[in-house]
C-alpha cells in the first residue's frame, strides 16, 4: 500500500537544472519553483551548488559576487598549488641526499 503524500525521487539532467537556476534568477526561486512545480528547497540546492561551482550554468551568467569568489578561491588554490610544489621538491632533494648515504 502506498502512502499518500510520499513522492518518488526524481533525477533531473544538468540542463534542466541550469534552466531552472536561470528562470530563478530572472523571477525569484519560489516562483520559478512552483512555475516548474519542484520543490523549492530541491532549486535552492541547485543554486547552491552553482555558488560554489558544483553546477555550471554558462559564461557571463553568474553575479559580480560569484564572479569575485571563484576568482579569490582560484588565487588561494593557485598559493597552495605554488606551496605544495615548493614542499615536493623539497623532500625529493631530500630522498636523494639520504639515498647518497
Amino acid at each position: 500500500m502506498e502512502e499518500k503524500g510520499m513522492s518518488e525521487n526524481k533525477q533531473y539532467e544538468n540542463e534542466y537544472k541550469v534552466q531552472a537556476v536561470k528562470l530563478a534568477k530572472k523571477i525569484g526561486a519560489v516562483k520559478a519553483a512552483n512555475e516548474l512545480q519542484i520543490p523549492v528547497n530541491m532549486l535552492y540546492g541547485w543554486i547552491g551548488k552553482v555558488k560554489i561551482g558544483s553546477l555550471d550554468i554558462g559564461c557571463g551568467e553568474r553575479s559580480p559576487e560569484e564572479s569575485l569568489n571563484i576568482a579569490e578561491e582560484n588565487q588561494q588554490l593557485r598559493k597552495r598549488i605554488k606551496a605544495l610544489e615548493k614542499e615536493n621538491k623539497r623532500l625529493r632533494a631530500y630522498v636523494h641526499s639520504e639515498k647518497m648515504i
